[in-house]
């Protein structure tokens, strides 16, 4: 399989069972200054962690330790091609409380043929895999052109049909035609989630009117360009509310202390998920539960954090 030789090396001795975590790390407090030490009142589920990332290359194991003491106990790894999403089966071999995605992003939807579907096709019968995608449409930057996208959107839904697993949903300005799409699929499909939302209150209605799931990010503690998320976060019900860093990108603006080198990580998730508290006027632990509650129901894992049985034949039983 491609990828960085730091990932592989890391993961090599993950082959049948995963591995406890080292009991030192010298890195482990050197990236966080004491401020910025989080710890959620009651375990959390970061739905969107981009950990195959090259910037988390060199520190992985201290990144998982501190998700761990900041009570981030179930980390879902992105995987954005074929490439991202076997890295990510690997890193979920290699730790316990991870689980992989799968899919192909839309910027990378001109690369869709007979050979990576069926690449995708066998990535989501792994165990590791807990839904298709990062997929769905970007119309801001058309990396890949609007008809490729949908091309390879179509093929992924009826891959997501086929293996019974959950949507994880990328959309920018295509908010209209991404619905248009998913209506005509959702009686097919099983749950869906529009990862790291940040649309306006008609464009989150139109999803919340198809029965979606809604991830937040650090973007609500964006002062410029997230501030229309804290006057809809109220409107968004408990039971389709997920939250995630989308690490190590959108680095929440409003921490305590500043953060050398500006990398997100999954450890700054309470700090996101005590925002969103703050503007939907609730409680923090009792967001953080509800929250893991939906995403364990959404990814079908179990309250230890395991993977339960997934597919066509779970959902038709």
């Amino acid at each position: 399989m491609a990828g960085p030789p730091w990932l592989w090396l890391q993961c090599a001795k993950a082959a049948k069972e995963r591995s406890p975590l080292a009991d030192t790390d010298a890195a482990f407090n050197d990236v966080l200054p004491e401020a910025l030490r989080f710890r959620s009142p009651a375990p959390l589920v970061d739905i969107g962690a981009n950990l195959t990332h090259d910037s988390f290359g060199r520190d992985l194991e201290a990144v998982v330790r501190r998700a761990r003491a900041a009570n981030v106990t179930t980390l879902i790894v992105t995987g954005t091609d074929r490439t991202h999403a076997e890295q990510a089966v690997a890193l979920a071999q290699r730790y316990s409380g991870l689980f992989a995605t799968a899919g192909v992003h839309p910027h990378d939807a001109s690369r869709w043929d007979a050979s990576l579907a069926a690449a995708m096709r066998e990535l989501h019968q792994r165990p590791e895999v807990v839904a298709v995608g990062e997929c769905g449409l970007d119309f801001n930057r058309n990396f890949s052109t609007p008809a490729e996208q949908e091309r390879a959107f179509e093929a992924q839904l009826g891959l997501a049909a086929e293996s019974g697993k959950p949507l994880f949903l990328h959309e920018r300005d295509a908010g209209p035609r991404l619905r248009e799409m998913l209506k005509a699929w959702r009686d097919d499909i099983a749950d869906a989630v529009v990862h790291c939302f940040t649309a306006d209150r008609d464009t989150l209605y139109g999803y919340l009117d198809l029965d979606l799931h809604i991830g937040l990010t650090g973007w609500i503690c964006d002062e410029r360009r997230g501030h229309h998320l804290r006057e809809l976060v109220r409107e968004i019900p408990s039971d389709r509310l997920m939250v995630e860093t989308d690490c190590p990108y959108l680095l929440p603006r409003d921490l305590p202390a500043r953060l050398k080198g500006r990398r997100n990580e999954p450890a700054l998730l309470p700090w996101i998920v005590r925002e969103i508290a703050h503007w939907r006027g609730s409680d923090e632990a009792e967001l953080a539960r509800a929250t893991t509650k939906t995403a364990q129901r959404f990814f079908r894992l179990n309250e230890a954090g395991e993977a339960q049985e997934t597919g066509r034949a779970q959902q038709e039983s």
